[in-house]
């Protein structure tokens, strides 16, 4: 395969982050500014949500996340927000798909979700 062949068909894994980056922005999503612990390889990292779908995550940070990179956090998940007696919290685990240009100083990473469960 030449080079013009390998700009022409990306790579398996690239191909699954765009697929998977495709499918996250086209699902509804909810502007949810929620402060949260992004656990990552590196280490902890502070963020906030900018919106939330079913499928992922907006995460503004200080920091730029590594694509295909794996992250766990905690959403709590306000009440008013849902209709529900309570608060949720769900726990998930996701992996960085794109970045976003953002505004200053802070990095925009989106996450897509690939597990979840709510917990009490």
């Amino acid at each position: 395969m030449n080079v013009q062949d390998e700009a022409n068909n990306p790579s398996s894994s690239e191909q699954q982050a765009e697929d998977s980056a495709e499918a996250v922005r086209t699902s509804v999503r909810f502007p949810l500014k929620l402060p949260v612990r992004l656990q990552t390889a590196g280490g902890e990292v502070e963020a906030t949500t900018e919106n939330v779908s079913a499928k992922g995550v907006l995460f503004v940070s200080d920091l730029t996340l590594e694509i295909n990179s794996g992250v766990d956090f905690t959403l709590a998940i306000p009440a008013a927000v849902l209709g529900t007696p309570a608060d949720v919290t769900v726990h998930c685990a996701g992996h960085v798909i794109r970045h976003e240009e953002t505004n200053g100083e802070r990095k925009a990473s989106a996450v897509v979700i690939d597990s979840y469960t709510f917990e009490a």
